[in-house]
C-alpha cells in the first residue's frame, strides 16, 4: 500500500483580505472533509500576520488528491481565490525523512 500523500500549501491574501480567505476555508472545509480519500484538511492563521495561511492536507493517495483537485467545489473555489490572494497558493509535498 502506498504512503499518504501529505501537503502542506502556503497562502498570501492581498493586504487586509485575510479574512475572506478564512470565511472561503469555512466554507469549503466540511465539503473537503466529505470526501474519499481524504484524511486532514485544516488551516492555520500564520501568528501575528492576519494575511498569511498555511493548509495542511493529508489524502490516502494520489488518485484521492487528483479527485479532489476535480471536484466542482474545488473547482469553484479556485477560480474565486484570485480575487482576494496576493498570488498562487505555494504547494509542498511532503515526505518522510530517513532515519540517521
Amino acid at each position: 500500500m502506498s504512503e499518504p500523500v501529505k501537503l502542506v500549501v502556503l497562502i498570501t491574501t492581498l493586504p487586509g483580505r485575510g479574512r475572506e480567505q478564512a470565511e472561503a476555508y469555512e466554507r469549503l472545509a466540511p465539503l473537503v472533509r466529505a470526501e474519499e480519500g481524504c484524511l486532514r484538511y485544516d488551516l492555520h492563521r500564520v501568528a501575528d500576520d492576519p494575511d498569511r495561511f498555511v493548509l495542511i492536507e493529508e489524502w490516502t493517495s494520489k488518485a484521492a488528491l487528483a479527485a479532489h483537485d476535480a471536484t466542482p467545489h474545488m473547482i469553484e473555489a479556485d477560480a474565486a481565490s484570485p480575487s482576494f490572494r496576493a498570488g498562487p497558493a505555494q504547494v509542498l509535498e511532503l515526505t518522510t525523512a530517513p532515519l540517521a
